[in-house]
């Protein structure tokens, strides 16, 4: 395999973003108004947002894009970090480039003092699991919403 690279977004990666960021929300049988997903990429690019967002590249092919947020918590000093949205196009999935991803974000959250990154998935996501229970503990809290 060609060698990954993974490296935060920039304002002339949108096209390269865009359709990992559909393909994602399809993989979830979701779907946003262009405005959602302009006004996420809009964030991404504004240093005063906490959202980022990084691209793995193979071959000057975007085949991976994660989206994170550092916010406030009560239970530390420090910020935590929510890996909101994680994607590898299917044909490069098994590659190590979901893990590398998170090492991406593990690593930025780290050097900007985070005391944690955090993420969640759906249980039905066998594949992701298989993973995530690889490099990160399973605390085992359920999550509820209400939406507004």
């Amino acid at each position: 395999m060609s060698a990954v690279i993974i490296r935060p977004v920039t304002a002339d990666d949108h096209a390269a973003w865009l359709p990992l960021w559909q393909a994602y929300l399809r993989f979830y049988e979701t779907a946003l108004a262009d405005e959602v997903s302009a006004v996420t990429w809009q964030r991404q690019l504004d240093p005063q947002q906490p959202t980022h967002s990084a691209l793995a590249w193979v071959d000057g092919k975007a085949v991976g894009m994660v989206n994170w947020i550092y916010h406030r918590t009560n239970w530390s000093v420090s910020d935590a970090c929510y890996l909101q949205d994680l994607y590898v196009d299917g044909s490069q999935r098994g590659l190590g480039i979901g893990r590398q991803l998170i090492e991406h974000v593990h690593s930025t959250a780290k050097a900007v003092g985070c005391c944690k990154v955090y993420w969640m998935t759906h249980e039905t996501n066998a594949t992701a699991i298989k993973l995530y229970e690889q490099v990160a503990e399973r605390p085992g809290f359920i999550q509820f919403r209400q939406t507004l």
